[in-house]
């Protein structure tokens, strides 16, 4: 079983410094290899990245590094097969979406012995709320998706300053670790043990479900471009590739805007349930409900429980959340939870399928639901938990 841990942060956040601090205090005697990947640009549009591909360089500590490029996920591959690691620490591209690498990762885990493990975003505690007004929902995204933030320079701000930063974060994603002393005060091990006790099923369920809704109106843009503005399309491409860069992360940045629900969905949930929830995009899985979705917030309801349950009694939940609308209009339910016999029932349901598998057993039951107008309470006596 290989551990991928993705350090994420804005360039200068002090990503390299974190991880060399890792590498040399924590993860000696592991096989390591370290992944830095330009993954904002290459989801937003690859064309530009003529050079796709694997450079690899060994560092010092014994730790093997690579650039990606291109195909993400097919090189991922290639490193699992290659080089076997124990651990793949990735570091991506200062504005890549932690969403985004998620999504990606997730869909190599159902392809490899591997385990999304770490989601950490290391955080400048002394421009953290200039870089929240300055680039909004990328850096939102980050700290959002993260079960754990690192801040860097908090031995430089005041006790004020560090207090503010900390809120902040915290009216973000009231659910992460946020390690707040002086990395020379703290040791790797210390640090590793935070990382490694926040593993948030909620967390990656959301960023699956935020990657589809993207993709699903990325898709929507991209047909609306294509029908409608096809001079404006030709021009861009017209310009060579440092104009054509310029332009792409000028439109990203216009299309982000676009998602102004994004930011107005903030307030609404964390008033009403502080959790981490988007909006539900047109297409994202039905037509039917194409027009509706675009104003309605999806939130996620999740609880971990040593419950135990019987595949009969998981099987009739999910087929109720596939054939009703009783609990809300349920988008994505999965959860690992231990059997009446000792066997441990992994599930997982999306719109109009389910299904469910034996699994290793995890640390205690967990759950996790996504949807619109979830009854939250229903949920808990649907599962047995009131």
């Amino acid at each position: 079983m290989t551990k991928i841990d993705i350090i994420s942060g804005f360039l200068g956040a002090g990503k390299t410094t974190f991880i060399k601090k890792m590498l040399d205090e924590v993860f000696q005697g592991e096989k390591i290899v370290l992944i830095e990947n330009e993954f904002g640009e290459v989801g937003i549009d690859g064309g530009f990245l003529k050079n796709a591909g694997i450079e690899i360089t060994e560092m010092n500590s014994g730790c093997i590094c690579c650039s990606l490029v291109g195909d993400f996920g097919k090189n991922l591959h290639e490193v699992i097969d290659k080089f076997h690691p124990d651990r793949i620490l990735i570091e991506p591209s200062g504005v890549g979406k932690l969403s985004d690498v998620m999504k990606s990762v997730i869909d190599i885990e159902k392809e490899e012995d591997v385990k999304l493990n770490g989601l950490v975003t290391v955080v400048n505690a002394l421009k953290a709320s200039k870089q929240m007004k300055a680039f909004g929902e990328f850096f939102n995204n980050q700290i959002e998706y993260a079960t754990t933030v690192v801040l860097s320079r908090s031995q430089n701000a005041t006790p004020e300053q560090l207090e503010f930063c900390v809120k902040q974060i915290q009216a973000l994603n009231p659910k992460a670790a946020i390690i707040t002393t002086a990395w020379e005060n703290i040791k790797g091990e210390q640090i590793l043990k935070v990382i490694e006790g926040q593993d948030s099923l909620e967390m990656k369920l959301l960023a699956e479900q935020h990657a589809k809704e993207e993709a699903a109106e990325h898709e929507h843009h991209h047909h609306h471009d294509h029908d409608e503005e096809e001079h404006e399309h030709h021009h861009h491409h017209d310009h060579d590739e440092e104009e054509h860069e310029y332009h792409h992360h000028h439109d990203h940045d216009e299309e982000e805007h676009e998602h102004h629900h994004h930011h107005d969905h903030d307030h609404e949930e964390h008033e009403h349930h502080h959790e981490h929830g988007e909006n539900c995009t047109c297409g994202c899985h039905d037509h039917e409900h194409h027009h509706h979705h675009a104003d309605e917030v999806f939130t996620s309801w999740g609880k971990e429980t040593p419950h135990k349950y019987t595949r009969e009694k998981i099987e009739d939940i999910l087929k109720t959340f596939t054939e009703s609308d009783d609990y809300g209009e349920i988008l994505r339910a999965k959860g690992m939870v231990e059997d009446v016999n000792g066997s441990w029932i992994y599930f997982d349901m999306v719109p109009g399928e389910y299904e469910l598998r034996d699994g290793e057993p995890d640390y205690t039951g967990r759950l996790c639901v996504i949807g619109v107008g979830i009854d939250e309470h229903r949920l808990e006596e649907l599962f047995e938990l009131v």
